[in-house]
């Protein structure tokens, strides 16, 4: 049985996982998060809630005890910020294991009219969040960057992935899929160890994802 700290908790994909988590694993949850009446406890002998802010390092420090893995669903202006906190903390802590968050493109590694279309409509976003993932690459960590396409609420698991230097393909995944490679890489902590994977759904090219007009 693994302790997983999720840290912002109250994320789209973060709730896929929590559930994935409770139906596949017996996985204890420590749920991290700013606001932590947004949350709505199912199992309360697996979760455990802690309200606080990511850049709030003694706090982080608190949180990362006993754990087993960490698994980083964050984002926002000060992005970079919450990296080097995470970093900071799971040193201090002794802890090494962690799942990241990202976003598809910051390595430009998005081909054709697609490509320019993200990285139009995304802008800054991709600059601070290749900033925030490159702190966690210079890192000692045993990090797996997750890259996921544009996200959809589809109920379904169906995902394919790339490589940090391979050309990324796709244009949108489900956030259950996404939740889904977490908790198999939670589950089995050797994988992947040191990669950033991008992750779609199969067969999804296009200029645009299908539900954007």
């Amino acid at each position: 049985m693994s302790n997983v700290l999720i840290l912002g908790a109250n994320g789209q994909i973060a709730r896929e996982a929590i559930n994935l988590f409770l139906d596949t694993t017996e996985a204890n949850l420590t749920l991290f998060l700013r606001n932590a009446s947004r949350l709505n406890i199912s199992n309360p002998d697996r979760e455990h809630v802690i309200e606080g802010d990511v850049t709030d390092i003694e706090k982080l420090k608190e949180a990362m005890v006993g754990q087993d893995v960490i698994y980083a669903n964050l984002g926002g202006s000060d992005f970079v910020q919450q990296a080097e906190s995470i970093v900071e903390a799971m040193h201090a802590a002794n802890k090494k294991r962690i799942i990241f968050i990202s976003s598809l493109g910051i390595y430009d590694e998005v081909p054709g009219k697609f490509g320019e279309w993200h990285k139009n409509t995304l802008g800054e976003i991709l600059v601070i969040d290749r900033k925030a993932a490159d702190v966690i690459e210079a890192s000692d960590l045993d990090y797996t960057i997750l890259r996921p396409a544009w996200l959809t609420n589809n109920d379904e698991i169906d995902y394919e992935t790339t490589q940090k230097e391979e050309v990324f393909k796709g244009t949108e995944v489900s956030r259950k899929s996404v939740a889904a490679l977490v908790v198999k890489l939670a589950e089995s902590p050797e994988m992947e160890i040191h990669r950033s994977l991008g992750v779609n759904k199969p067969n999804t090219e296009g200029d645009k994802p299908a539900f954007v007009k």
